[in-house]
């Protein structure tokens, strides 16, 4: 098969190999261009070593000299270049102890995580595959260079990435490797919670969400999310619901599309749950107070994964809000998005039509027509401008203070109590009657 290379990563290949070395396209450039997407970057793999590679190229920086990669740079596109390499044994279960540069791209090629990713491709070569990885693509196959065992050793976090994979490619994973997954799950413990954190919202985002449930089913989610655990073994009797508290979150991240901060709400919309759960005479289980009790573990487990602040505040305000439902009048959406802030109000919507969507079909289509009546009339209190925000109100604390109020907590809560009358009556949004109202009140 030929393999289209970018200009520039042709050139950096035939100027090391011009001096003599070997050089490659390598890993996921080469997995992603046979499965006709676009490659986010290029790797490249040679013989020559790393001073070489300085020799050869005006612009490089030493990225990983220890490891063999310097990146090349070529305009202001950088190409990290590594030298092949044997890997010593991983004593902190990321990073080799030491490395050997070899002259052998076989042996480079068999310390990578799984096939798919291990082929390499230059013109005059065409496709380096030692290990399968074409068939494996061909048969939508996750499956590890050599033992299983010891890739997740040399590197834990190769046992998420491979249902990540699964996620982002549509695939499955070999038996064996899911094998040597389910036994070595708790090994994950060891890894950092930043690494866990990318890896897992790469997957939350994928076209496969609901791979989610292999990470269950593996003992992966109980080592970095045992909460997700828990909602997967916690049913919910109740009209609305035809599946498990975890189903239902599955099924929300399938329906919801692939927005970072929508898939984390909708991972953890209803993750409070268990927690709330209470069962009533007739053995009906209700759930009062679990966007609060959901709130709350999601910040944690943000927290935990290290998260940044924005994230984890957007992500909070969307679980704590998810089940509000206002009446479809004019003031109650403007008194909703008072309390949620507008600027999260569609991707309420969206969560709560996901919702609604994995729910039972008891009154779907009703709860359904709500959403959209919400939608029409939030854009008509746009279109009309109409106030239901500090900021829009037409009137400022240095106005107040004007009026004779001292500074301090009496302009806020002279602010926040006009903004509900305003609220209530739009009409009343005027500088001179809000002055007046307030002139009348001393």
């Amino acid at each position: 098969m030929k393999v289209e290379l970018p200009e520039n990563v042709s050139f950096i290949i035939k100027e090391i190999k011009k001096r003599g070395y070997d050089a490659y396209a390598v890993g996921g450039c080469v997995r992603d261009t046979i499965l006709n997407k676009k490659p986010g970057d290029w790797d490249i793999t040679t013989s020559a070593k790393p001073e070489k590679i300085k020799e050869i190229f005006k612009r490089t920086i030493d990225t990983g000299l220890q490891h063999g990669t310097v990146t090349v740079m070529i305009g202001k596109e950088g190409y990290e270049v590594t030298t092949y390499r044997i890997d010593g044994s991983y004593s902190d279960g990321r990073h080799p102890d030491y490395v050997d540069f070899t002259t052998d791209l076989t042996e480079d090629l068999k310390r990578r995580d799984f096939t798919i990713n291990a082929m390499a491709y230059n013109d005059e070569s065409g496709i380096v595959d030692c290990f399968e990885g074409e068939k494996d693509l061909e048969k939508k196959i996750i499956r590890c260079v050599g033992n299983p065992d010891d890739r997740f050793k040399e590197d834990a976090l190769r046992m998420l990435r491979a249902i990540r994979f699964a996620g982002v490619l549509g695939f499955e994973i070999d038996e064996a490797t899911r094998l040597s997954i389910k036994n070595n799950a708790k090994s994950l413990s060891a890894v950092s919670p930043e690494r866990i954190q990318v890896e897992f919202v790469k997957l939350l985002c994928s076209d496969h969400p609901e791979k989610i449930r292999q990470a269950y089913e593996l003992g992966i989610t109980k080592v970095f999310i045992p909460e997700f655990d828990i909602a997967m073994e916690s049913e919910q009797n109740n009209i609305n619901h035809m599946y498990s508290v975890g189903e239902h979150i599955i099924h929300v991240l399938m329906n919801v599309s692939k927005d970072k901060c929508l898939r984390l709400a909708a991972l953890f919309h209803d993750i409070g749950k268990p927690a709330m759960k209470t069962t009533d005479e007739n053995g009906i289980d209700h759930f009062k107070g679990h966007p609060q009790k959901g709130e709350e573990i999601a910040k944690k487990v943000m927290k935990r994964l290290k998260f940044d602040n924005a994230t984890i505040k957007k992500v909070c305000r969307l679980v704590l809000w998810h089940d509000a439902r206002p009446k479809a009048t004019d003031r109650s959406v403007r008194e909703f998005l008072y309390n949620t802030g507008e600027d999260i109000f569609e991707d309420l919507m969206k969560l709560k039509d996901a919702d609604m969507l994995s729910q039972s079909t008891y009154k779907r289509e009703e709860k359904l027509a709500l959403i959209r009546d919400y939608r029409t009339i939030h854009k008509g209190i746009i279109e009309r401008g109409e106030c239901f925000s500090l900021k829009q109100l037409k009137i400022s604390g240095n106005d107040l203070m004007e009026c004779g109020l001292k500074q301090g907590a009496l302009i806020g809560d002279t602010l926040k109590e006009l903004l509900k009358m305003v609220i209530d009556d739009p009409s009343l949004n005027d500088r001179a009657i809000l002055l007046d109202i307030v002139k009348n009140k001393k």
